[in-house]
């Protein structure tokens, strides 16, 4: 009996589900719900496939399942962020730790990323971790707003532009990968913060009427 046998002999139920959710999340990655198989996952885990099927029932499952620990991941680390107490430290620690995900889960992002979705999968996209994060910027901005005599109601509103600014610039540098994260951050928080500092009360707009 080869050594190889010996340790997937000794792998039990739930270090085989890590296994399989690795290699799942890396193929997802790779290419996309479509273009994995079942076949696939099972031979790089050098497993049967009624093994796959026994853990999750098949592919939808074993990308709901990858896909929801990418989700609880992400939210966790930009939620930890948000915990400084000036607003400014809060936008800076929330853009780099989404670019901090970015670079150091690049499979996990591209999976919440992906265009391809199956129609089972679950809530659970990258779009909708925004938008949790987004709740949590409206409380901050809610109460930053009511500080400075500005109308909270607006709050929502700004927290979506905002997460959404990060959001969209962390997929682009996910590719480009210059400049520096750091440098990335601090552009972003120069847009965001300078922006925020000199709001209007009851802005509008010079080419059409708000109301």
């Amino acid at each position: 009996m080869t050594e190889e046998i010996k340790r997937r002999q000794r792998m039990s139920g739930a270090q085989r589900r890590e296994q399989l959710i690795t290699i799942g999340r890396q193929l997802f990655a790779e290419r996309g719900f479509d273009g994995t198989s079942v076949e696939e996952v099972a031979a790089r885990a050098k497993v049967s496939k009624p093994v796959v099927y026994e853990h999750f029932g098949g592919k939808e499952g074993l990308y709901a399942v990858v896909v929801d620990r990418e989700v609880r991941a992400l939210l966790e680390r930009i939620t930890a962020a948000l915990t400084a107490g000036h607003p400014r430290e809060l936008l800076e620690q929330a853009a780099l730790a989404l670019l901090d995900y970015i670079e150091e889960e690049p499979h996990g992002f591209q999976v919440l990323t992906a265009r391809q979705a199956p129609v089972l999968a679950p809530a659970g996209t990258f779009s909708s971790v925004m938008n949790d994060v987004a709740h949590q910027v409206e409380h901050i901005l809610g109460a930053e707003f009511t500080r400075r005599g500005l109308d909270p109601r607006f709050a929502e509103l700004y927290s979506q532009a905002l997460v959404g600014m990060v959001a969209l610039v962390g997929q682009w540098w996910r590719e480009a990968r210059k400049p520096k994260k750091e440098m990335v951050a601090a552009h972003l928080v120069n847009l965001a913060w300078n922006g925020l500092s000199h709001l209007e009360a009851k802005p509008e707009l010079i080419t059409r009427k708000t109301r």
